[in-house]
């Protein structure tokens, strides 16, 4: 029998709400794209949050799959992960579909974590997070294990989620208010949408 509904209502909007990267049309992306309508720091801004994304993403579900859904043992909270797990690995396909729609050098974008200092800070502070949850010996029974457990959530549900991914959504909703990216902003509209389901 189901004991939390509330975990259960979650997953079930959570499945209504599937959708995938390649539904939405990037033809508008790839033209404006290849005309030359960005300044070099226009592009920048959009690949480095691109690359930011592409690696934060995978972070999120690694935390989730490998380190929380240990120590989450309610069945319909696990089915719950289960699903914002694989919301998480659209999101990481939608940082992968939309700089390959726009040809942009993937290598570049993926790497970005490890030669741009602030953004390898960033991801190393989430990892950190997570290392002492996969330690064979931890628990959540004591007060300190329940500590790093709460830590590890804030870490990246309140400031990785709530702050990072929000202030780099903000920057490129502003060329979707000027009618630049449409597909791009489309997907991260619905990226968006998932995390607000998974910060309520």
């Amino acid at each position: 029998p189901i004991k939390y509904k509330w975990a259960w209502e979650y997953y079930l909007s959570g499945c209504a709400n599937h959708w995938m990267p390649q539904e939405i049309s990037m033809q508008r992306d790839i033209e404006q794209w290849k005309s030359g309508q960005f300044t070099p720091d226009e592009q920048l801004v959009i690949k480095r949050n691109l690359g930011f994304f592409s690696t934060a993403d995978t972070l999120v579900a690694n935390n989730l799959v490998l380190a929380i859904y240990k120590y989450v043992t309610a069945p319909e909270c696990r089915q719950y992960l289960l699903r914002q797990a694989f919301e998480e690995a659209i999101h990481t396909h939608s940082y992968q579909y939309i700089p390959e729609s726009l040809s942009m050098d993937e290598g570049e974008l993926f790497n970005m974590y490890r030669e741009i200092p602030c953004m390898h800070d960033k991801d190393e502070f989430e990892a950190q997070l997570t290392v002492d949850l996969l330690k064979p010996d931890f628990e959540v029974g004591s007060f300190e294990g329940r500590q790093k457990l709460v830590d590890n959530l804030i870490g990246y549900y309140g400031i990785m989620e709530g702050i990072f991914f929000y202030t780099a959504f903000v920057m490129l909703f502003s060329f979707g208010r000027q009618n630049r990216l449409p597909g791009s902003c489309e997907q991260i509209q619905y990226i968006l949408r998932d995390e607000s389901m998974h910060l309520n």
